[in-house]
């Protein structure tokens, strides 16, 4: 199969088309975020869906000639993507809608999504001849990139909120990573990554500006898309953030929508915290402001979000909506998806489920119709987190009447 190189890089607000040759993270006019655009019929004409069904590789690489990189890495074993699709017909059955599945990427080598467009981002890193690469995070983004960058043999130099959890800061550090904890917000963090990018030359691994990134989140919705045969579910909740997983969900439906691949793209929804609902505030406002973020959700906790202009476009073009949730809502959405599917998800990665709760409540989905909730990332990340709802037993003692006695206690 020939590899098909991407167009160019289009402006996600003015519109300025420029050269893939030419790669830079923003538009060079304005100033807004980019997009990768392809030739969807150069493409169609050296790929189809059968040639994709018969390769064996169940990593995000399967889709090379939709990403804008020239070659997959030259060390594919740490497996991207693949992640499963879990079907739930008792919770489908209790929301009163008639099929529902969660796409589990909590099973990614680094624990998250973000695995998919750090996989994409290196590669890119590579063939424009980079060797470090910098990332600021709320702690998934630079575990995977510190994970992924042990494995590509790449130099990875971090910026997290020194409040991040101290789960994913270990991580971070396991990893061999050059972490730098920030007396900030995680807009702090981001302001400084870019300035240090600026100083140094590095590599910016910031879906928040790099187009790049957002191709490796797209490639999620290409495999659910394929899991479901090429029928696209009727409604897919998303936790948001800065915006750039939501914005990467319907940039991979839009591509198989135009390449004929699909019939219909997805209604898309934006689920945020109460304490941080930029973009969910701009759906109804048509102004995209920022705020004071606060959520115990704290890989979804932004002021002002950096991709919202993709996330607001992958809600309206979509026919989704945005849903604000309540903190006290994700940790009992995080407690309900683990004791009913087995699914463990951090509080950000539970949001997409509290806002398909809140769906259903209002009668947003009829009875006829899918749903597939986004699970982007493991509670292991957040024990502290998971820990609100639930509560360890005492010890018991050694003997039966012991634990006859505590049985009791528990209602057995």
């Amino acid at each position: 199969m020939k590899k098909l190189d991407y167009i160019g890089l289009k402006c996600i607000s003015c519109g300025d088309i420029s050269s893939q040759k030419d790669f830079h993270y923003t538009c060079e006019l304005c100033g807004e975020n980019l997009d990768i655009i392809y030739d969807y019929s150069a493409i169609n004409n050296d790929w189809s869906k059968d040639e994709l069904m018969k390769n064996v590789d169940h990593s995000i690489w399967r889709f090379l000639p939709l990403l804008p990189v020239k070659e997959s890495p030259t060390n594919t074993s740490m497996q991207v993507g693949g992640t499963p699709l879990i079907q739930s017909d008792s919770l489908a059955k209790a929301f009163g809608i008639k099929s529902l599945w969660l796409k589990d990427d909590s099973r990614n080598p680094s624990g998250s999504l973000k695995d998919r467009a750090t996989e994409v981002g290196i590669q890119h890193a590579k063939e424009q001849g980079q060797k470090t690469i910098v990332a600021a995070s709320t702690g998934n983004a630079a575990a995977s990139l510190a994970c992924l960058s042990a494995t590509h043999e790449m130099e990875a130099v971090i910026f997290a909120p020194s409040s991040a959890p101290a789960a994913k800061l270990t991580q971070i550090m396991q990893y061999g990573a050059k972490l730098f904890p920030v007396n900030g917000s995680y807009d702090d963090a981001f302001d400084l990554s870019t300035e240090v990018v600026k100083d140094t030359g590095w590599y910016s691994r910031s879906t928040g500006i790099n187009p790049i990134l957002s191709e490796g989140k797209k490639t999620v919705s290409l495999e659910i898309a394929e899991q479901l045969n090429w029928q696209s579910p009727d409604h897919v909740f998303v936790p948001v953030g800065d915006g750039c997983i939501i914005g990467g969900v319907y940039k991979g439906f839009y591509d198989l929508f135009k390449l004929g691949w699909i019939e219909k793209i997805p209604k898309i929804y934006a689920v945020q915290s109460n304490g941080s609902s930029a973009i969910v505030n701009a759906l109804s406002t048509g102004t995209l402001s920022a705020v004071n973020a606060s959520t115990i959700a704290d890989s979804i906790s932004v002021d002002l979000p950096r991709d919202g202009l993709k996330a607001i476009r992958a809600v309206t073009e979509s026919n989704g909506t945005g849903i604000k949730v309540s903190d006290i809502e994700i940790l009992n959405a995080q407690h309900t998806l683990a004791k009913t599917t087995g699914v463990f998800a951090e509080p950000a990665a539970a949001t997409g489920f509290a806002g398909l709760e809140k769906s259903s409540i209002k009668g947003l989905i009829s009875s006829n119709e899918s749903a597939v909730v986004l699970v982007t990332g493991t509670g292991l990340k957040d024990i502290h987190s998971a820990q609100q709802l639930v509560q360890i037993p005492d010890a018991i003692n050694p003997n039966i009447d012991s634990f006859k006695k505590n049985w009791r206690k528990i209602g057995g």
